[in-house]
Order: structure tokens, then sequence, then C-alpha cells
């Protein structure tokens, strides 16, 4: 006996597929409302008695159609690996839009089972499902789960492993008997028109004479009915006798003729499943105040991550003030070296625990976002934007990448394989980084914290509006230089709105904050130990005086250049070069370069800012540092992610030029305006 079963997890993005994965595997992974997030299958496994489940969660797809790069690996691992069975994960709540998959999964002729997710919702709706009717229409076992409440995951199990070597059967259907001779109401769930039948029948006959050993004939017929290219070139046979044009539309629409149907039979109190989601729709995604409102709710969700963020930050900064000065009291009683003492205090103590004491505000930010993405608001906002998306040549569902880059560039540029073609895709991949990730936070708040006051919320806000408004005035001037470039019909399922999930929302906050926690414990610490060197190291060996070391000879060369935008010191320049290893490090650059352990402190900000004025370094120099911060060269990760999705070094390198360039160009105009204006 085979103790062993591997599981294919399939569904339409925001069914709850991956939240269903994560609490069988326990697997960290991000669960988000929206197409396009999880674009590469992920791994796992769960045991059921004495059975051993690998579990695979595929993309988010709402059909086998090989459009997208979601639907092409889903349907390629369906077809080639070794699958026992498909679990399709539909949401309960969303039942018509959800069946379309699960009539093209039925149809590959493979054990399958129907996982009924999000009943809590259509129980909280009052809506009821005839879960004997629905088996019978589909030909597949149905078993109702909630992946939130973790209710029924042991009976999917089970009905997984009981079926896992029954095909879809056949059923007597509740259609009258066509004139087609053969009898395919009793072998498949769903059935054609008498006209598709018939050359579906010869597409297979033809296909056993050519691939004798081909597996399901009737789904490649279909395939090949439907002009499928991929299928055309993988399995040529004669058919121009048989196909006079493409039967792909009579296919979908006779599958929605059956879904209507089922639905019709099954549901019980249809009309009011949606009646919440649409009454609030009106507003959230009206035509004119849908853009007013976001940005308000995000003007909501920054005020948390001051007040908030900064309530709390308090506490980090007498942390990192404790652990400073008795790092440096055990250094001095155990007579380290003065040197010694320096690299561990001003080098790895400032620059890291500099950036840790603004981890509140990061987890703040992650989990508003968090919220908004598991309640099914942020879909719409692609929706929203659509419109504007649409001027520039692009769909709404291009402006869900650069929904994703206000958390971090490197899924937000994965993410924009959800767009068809590759040269939205590109495009897409191109501004993206433009949107202001939570690493540039920290930069925000030390500057406005510093130098804006009261309006410090305000001034970090803005960098977001700024960074959206830049990306798509930046793809505008593209598509127009680009003329092979247009726009594309959005289509997206807005989810029901329901009521985020805490353990979703626990995983997703977790991972962020490990995240930056890695990443302050790695590449922040290797680059503040880097920095110190660097200033404390000259042509002459050790340098007493830091303008005489390597940092300052590297900042001070580029000083011309960034004396336009305001940047004109060589410490700000310094810091900015450190900011390429993570956007983080420009603030415990800072805390290195001007000397100040606890720079997040209000002590620490006293002095930096009294520092920093004494070299006429204003507010306007600080707006014009946060300009360039939000707009310039993406991060190392960023950098090698776009290099691996592009496959161009050509084409990263144009990225990262064109980032710096309008970085330093939109600094300069801030920059040089405003001295004129305040004279």
């Amino acid at each position: 006996m085979n103790n062993h079963i591997n599981v294919a997890f399939a569904g339409n993005p925001n069914c709850g597929k991956t939240t269903l994965f994560n609490a069988y595997t326990g697997a960290k992974l991000k669960v988000a409302n929206w197409p396009g997030v999880t674009v590469e299958k992920k791994e796992g496994a769960a045991k059921y008695r004495d059975l051993d489940f690998k579990l695979v969660d595929l993309p988010g797809i709402y059909s086998l159609t090989s459009y997208t790069m979601e639907e092409k690996l889903s349907r390629q691992y369906i077809l080639e690996d070794d699958v026992d069975v498909i679990v399709d994960v539909v949401d309960a709540s969303s039942l018509e839009r959800n069946l379309y998959l699960t009539i093209q999964l039925i149809e590959l002729g493979k054990p399958m089972v129907l996982a009924l997710n999000m009943m809590d919702i259509v129980e909280e709706r009052g809506m009821e499902i005839d879960l004997h009717r629905l088996p019978e229409m589909l030909g597949i076992p149905v078993v109702p789960v909630s992946a939130r409440k973790r209710t029924g995951l042991e009976v999917l199990l089970h009905a997984v492993a009981h079926h896992k070597d029954c095909l879809p059967h056949g059923f007597e259907h509740h259609h009258e008997q066509g004139s087609h001779p053969h009898p395919h109401h009793e072998e498949y769930a769903m059935v054609y028109s008498d006209e598709i039948e018939d050359k579906l029948d010869l597409i297979i006959e033809r296909l056993q004479n050519a691939y004798p050993d081909m597996v399901n004939y009737r789904w490649h017929a279909i395939k090949l009915l439907e002009n499928d290219q991929e299928m055309i070139k993988k399995y040529p046979i004669q058919t121009a006798d048989i196909l006079d044009r493409s039967y792909e539309s009579d296919i979908i629409n006779q599958k929605y003729d059956f879904i209507h149907e089922i639905i019709s039979e099954v549901l019980v109190n249809k009309e009011e499943k949606s009646a919440g989601t649409d009454k609030i729709d009106r507003v959230l995604t009206h035509r004119i105040w849908g853009v007013p409102i976001f940005l308000a709710i995000m003007a909501v969700v920054f005020f948390l991550t001051f007040t908030v963020g900064d309530w709390l930050k308090g506490y980090f900064e007498e942390g990192v003030g404790l652990v400073s000065a008795g790092v440096l009291q055990f250094l001095e009683a155990i007579h380290t070296g003065a040197m010694v003492q320096s690299l561990v205090v001003d080098g790895v103590i400032a620059g890291v625990g500099g950036v840790l004491t603004f981890l509140p505000n990061i987890f703040i930010l992650f989990l508003a976002l968090a919220f908004l993405e598991d309640s099914g608001y942020m879909s719409r906002v692609a929706y929203i934007m659509d419109g504007i998306m649409g001027k520039i040549g692009l769909s709404g569902r291009a402006f869900i990448p650069m929904l994703l880059g206000f958390g971090c560039s490197v899924p937000a540029v994965m993410a924009s394989r959800a767009l068809e073609d590759r040269r939205d895709r590109l495009r897409t991949i191109l501004v993206t980084p433009f949107m202001s990730c939570s690493a540039r936070l920290p930069v925000y708040v030390l500057l406005s914290s510093m130098f804006f006051g009261k309006y410090a919320m305000l001034a970090a806000y803005s960098m977001y509006i700024i960074g959206a408004v830049v990306a798509i005035l930046v793809e505008l001037v593209v598509s127009k230089v680009d003329k092979s470039a247009g726009g594309h019909t959005l289509l997206i399922e807005l989810p029901e709105y329901k009521t985020p999930n805490g353990r979703t929302i626990a995983i997703y906050v977790w991972e962020k904050v490990k995240d930056y926690l890695t990443r302050a414990g790695t590449v922040i610490f290797v680059a503040s130990v880097i920095l110190w060197f660097l200033l404390n190291f000259g042509v002459t060996g050790l340098v007493d005086d830091m303008s005489q070391s390597f940092a300052a000879m590297a900042g001070k060369w580029l000083v011309p250049v960034m004396a336009p935008a305001g940047l004109g010191y060589w410490q700000v320049v310094v810091a900015l070069i450190s900011g390429i290893a993570a956007k983080e490090v420009v603030v415990s650059s800072m805390s290195v370069l001007y000397g100040i352990t606890n720079i997040a402190s209000e002590t620490g900000m006293a002095q930096l800012a009294g520092v920093l004025a004494q070299s006429g370094f204003t507010a306007l120099n600080a707006y014009s540092m946060m300009l360039f911060c939000l707009l310039y060269v993406p991060c190392i990760a960023t950098i090698a992610t776009i290099k691996r999705e592009t496959a161009s070094w050509k084409w990263t390198l144009g990225a990262v030029l064109l980032q710096l360039g309008t970085a330093w160009v939109v600094s300069v105009l801030f920059y040089q305006i405003g001295r004129l204006i305040l004279g």
C-alpha cells in the first residue's frame, strides 16, 4: 500500500487556499486579497492516520487557459507532475465565480475533491448550500471547511485519502437527453452542445490514432477546439476540416450556462449573498470618491504609524540606550582598546540599534496593511485605479504590484508576473520601486520628526503619495515612447468583505517583522561595520579626523553633483550610498557618521538637528533628502530581483539609472524652486 499522497491545492485568488494550506502545514506564507501574490508553488507536509501527504500550494488562478504565468505554472504542474489528488479550494460565499475553474479541473479527469471554504461566511449571511445536490451535479466529493476557523480539516484529508484512486464519476444529468448519439450525459459533468460534442468526438478519434499513450483525450480535444496554441504546438493533428473557427467563446458560454443551473439548484438565498458587500462598494469604489477615500484610509494608517508607533518607540530608545551604556561599561571593565570600543558602540550598536528603534512604526504599518488586505479592501484599490492606469496603457491590475511596493519592492516586482503581456510586466517592474517601501520609513520618521514638528506625519505621508504619482508619470512617459503598449480591460475578482483573520494577520506581520529583524542582524550589521572602517581609515591608515577617511573622500567627490539638490554634504552623500545595501542603513549611517549612539531618541535627534543646522541643513534640505531616498536606486535585493524577473542586465541597469536620474531631477527641482520661494 502506498502511504504517500501528493495533493495539489488549486483555486481562485482570494478563496482562502493559502490559509487552508497554512492550517495544514504551519507554513508562514503571505496571504493577501489580490491575485498575483503566490506566484510560485509552495510545498508542505501533513499527516493523517498512517498516511503522509505532500501538499503543494499552486498559484491562485481563474482558469487553466495559459495566459498568465500563474496559469501556465499551475496547468503544467497538474498535467506533468505526479499529482494524486487535486483539492479545488472554492470560496463558498462566491460560489458562482469559483465554479468555472472547478469545471475545468474536473475535465482534467484526475481524482479531485472540492473544498467548500469560508462556510462560516455563508452561514453568517443566512445562505445555505445543498451539499447533497452539488456533488451529484459535479460528480466529485464536496467537503465544507473553514480555513480561518480550522473546521472540517480532518474530514477533507479523509476525503482525499478515500478518493485518491477515484476519477470524477458520471451521473444522471438533469438536462433532457439531446439528439447526440453518444451518452455523454452519463459520462461527464459538463456536456456541450451537439455541434461541439460532434467535433470533440472527431478530434478525440484523431488524437487516439496519433498519440496512443495520451492521457485524457477529451481535455486535449477541448483545448484544440479552443485554439489553445500551446496544445496545438505540442500535439499537432489535421483539424482543418473540423475547425472552421475558434470555439473558445462557445465553450466558455456553455460552461457558464451550466454554472448558472448549478447555482439555481444548490444555492438558497442567493440574492442576499453579496448585499452587504455591494452596499459598501457603492461608497468605497465610487467613480469619484473611490480614490479620495483610499488616500484618506492611508492617511489614517500613517497617523497610527506615527502616534502609536512613536509612543512605543520611546521604550525601544530607552532599551537601546541602556544596552549601549552597559556594553561600553563592560568593554571598559575588561580593558578593551579604544578602537574596539568605538567599533562595537559607535559602529554596531549605533547602526543596528538606531534602526531597531523604528520597529514599532514598522509594526503598526504592517499591521494596518495586513488588516486592509485580509478584509478584502486592497483589491478594490486596483479596481478604482483602473481608469488612471488605463490612460497610461495599463490596466488596474498593474497597480497591484505597485501596492505591494508599500511593503517591500522584492515581492512587488515578483508580483508583476500576474500580468499577461511581457511588455506590461517590464513597464510595471520599471516603476514599482518608486513606490515607498517600508524600509524607507525610518528615514522619513527621523527627518520629519527633526524638522517638521507637528507636521511630521504629513511630511512622511506625502512621500507615499509622491512615489505613486511619480510612478504613474514615468509610466505615462514610457507609454508615449513605447507605442506597442496598449491598455487592457481589468478582469479582477472583488472578494466579499470579511472580518480579518487573526492568525492570517499574525503570520503576515510576523514575517515582515522577522524580515526587518533579519536585515538588522545581517545587512545593516555588516553595512554598519564596513562604514565604521571606511570612516576610521584613510590612505594614511587609522585617522583621527573622519573627514580624511576613505568614506569622506568618496562623499566629497560626489558633493558637487548632489549640491544642486541641497545634499552637498559628504556625510549625507555617504549615508545615501550606504542605503543601496538597504534603505534603513541610511539611518544607521547617519548615526555612525555623526557619532550619535541613540539617534532615534529625543536627545539623539536634537543633537543631530543641531549639528546639521550648524552646516546650513534646513527643513528644505531635509525634505529634498526624503525625496531622494524615496526615488533613488533600489536596494541590492530589489536590483537582483529585477535582474531575475527580466533576465536582462541591460534592462536592470536601465531601471537603476532611470531611478537615479529621476531622484536627482525631482530633488533638484524641489530644492531650487523652494529656495526661490523662500528667498
